[in-house]
């Protein structure tokens, strides 16, 4: 099942503001939050990736039943 366009539109704002959030870290914050930051955004951005494997690996199985 894939992420709803909502879901989706919603995940690429927030890595939208976690960037923005990252860039200004990166001039003003210790390196501590700048990390944390850092895997944030990883872990949206993956979020979206990781549902697509689902959905082929998904598509794999529905082919190999029938």
């Amino acid at each position: 099942m894939t992420l709803s366009k909502q879901v989706t539109e919603s995940l690429d704002d927030a890595s939208g503001h976690i960037r923005n959030a990252l860039a200004f870290a990166a001039r003003h914050e210790r390196a501590i939050t700048i990390t944390a930051i850092g895997k944030l955004l990883h872990d949206v951005e993956q979020l979206q990736t990781f549902d697509n494997l689902l959905d082929t690996i998904d598509e794999h199985e529905e082919s190999n039943k029938s």
